[in-house]
């Protein structure tokens, strides 16, 4: 018994409690706020708190709470630093918080590690226990213990929803058009393009599968379902216009939208993508770049086994699905550039197989072209740019 009481009293204590700040991580709801906190003279046991959601006056009143008892127990006034996970509330609460002169993380929630355990426990206690640890952790200097979102200033978030807007206002002029579509195809017709600009006129010459007239009640649907898609092109138009206006008056701060305009293949949609979504952020290094874009590899060694599971598809979605479109126009109309003969000599090479792999590895690299591009004013060997 007295060796077993030597040993606990040796046993190491699960978290460090000589803290130099108060640590507070924030578990975001709809219906409520938890705070789990870590304070200094508080041992190793952490505190549960909860707000209604949206009440930053009382986040504020208990993290002055949690100072004050702080301060009662080891007479020293300490900082407090938040960390917070990137999701549906977005931003505004980190730009609350720094406001008032606290320090706060926003951390990508899947780079957290978690139990691999087939059936794990998952309650918001355990989570925000697992981002006060991961934020003690971060302050440390541990590398690779989770990965920070770098929050974007309210312009540029505001600049990223033109093109957003537009891709989702596509998205639902396309199934608009799909179900016009499906509508006459029921009825045996098919060949009716709904985006044309004399939808109207032929929607009044067409005869079902069987030579009868469209009947009434359908016609009158297709019609409506024509009125919201008319209505959609006319927003996508107005957008299309902001966007426009945007590229333009971005020229006066940066030169890199009408750098990118220049390049033979580059339209201004890809342009305000390219731009908006990637390449006006800092990256130290063309890892980071490709990581942000979700075009890194993924490797997979344990033993004797080593082998690629292609690219992480983590980070923007965005720009990588826009960056694999460029590249696919790329090689269209950029036929002589090194990347393009690079491209065709690697699918000669595999007997013209693998296209989809090798686009994807393409992409890559134009990404990393077009930020030396941006920054360093290295030209893209072989690149053709637009005539004026």
């Amino acid at each position: 018994m007295p060796v077993a009481a030597a040993n606990r009293s040796e046993a190491p204590t699960a978290i460090r409690t000589d803290l130099g700040a108060i640590f507070v991580s924030l578990e975001l709801s709809r219906s409520k706020w938890l705070i789990t906190s870590l304070s200094p003279g508080g041992g190793e046991k952490m505190a549960k708190h909860s707000v209604a959601a949206g009440d930053v006056a009382g986040l504020l009143d208990r993290f002055a709470e949690l100072n004050r008892k702080a301060e009662a127990r080891t007479g020293r006034c300490f900082p407090i630093i938040v960390i917070q996970e990137a999701g549906l509330d977005g931003f505004w609460i980190h730009r609350v918080l720094q406001a008032e002169g606290i320090e706060n993380h926003v951390v990508d929630p899947a780079s957290i590690a978690t139990s691999r355990r087939r059936r794990r426990a998952k309650t918001d206690k355990i989570d925000g226990e697992a981002l006060v640890r991961a934020l003690l952790a971060y302050k440390r200097g541990e590398p690779r213990v989770c990965a920070m979102v770098r929050v974007p200033t309210p312009e540029e978030e505001d600049r990223r929803r033109l093109s957003r807007e537009r891709k989702a206002l596509t998205n639902e002029c396309v199934r608009h058009a799909n179900r016009i579509k499906g509508l006459l195809f029921a009825q045996g017709v098919s060949g009716y393009e709904p985006l044309r600009r004399d939808r109207r006129k032929r929607l009044e010459a067409l005869k079902t599968g069987d030579g009868r007239p469209l009947p009434a009640h359908l016609k009158a649907q297709i019609d409506r379902e024509l009125d919201r898609l008319e209505l959609l092109l006319e927003q996508i138009k107005a957008v299309e216009a902001e966007r426009d206006a945007m590229l333009a008056a971005a020229e006066a701060v940066s030169p890199a939208p009408a750098m990118l305009l220049n390049l033979k293949g580059i339209g201004p949609e890809f342009a305000a993508v390219l731009w908006s979504e990637g390449l006006s952020r800092h990256f130290d290094n063309r890892r980071q770049l490709a990581a942000y874009a979700g075009l890194a590899p993924t490797p997979w060694q344990s033993g004797r086994i080593d082998h690629e599971q292609g690219v992480s598809k983590s980070g923007n979605s965005r720009l990588r699905t826009t960056l694999i479109q460029l590249a696919w126009l790329w090689v269209r109309h950029q036929p002589d550039a090194a990347l393009t003969l690079w491209f065709r000599d690697r699918v000669k090479q595999n007997g013209g197989r693998l296209k989809k792999t090798t686009i994807v590895a393409l992409a890559r690299k134009l990404l990393v072209a077009l930020w030396k591009y941006l920054n360093a004013g290295v030209v893209i060997e072989g690149a053709v740019m637009k005539t004026a």
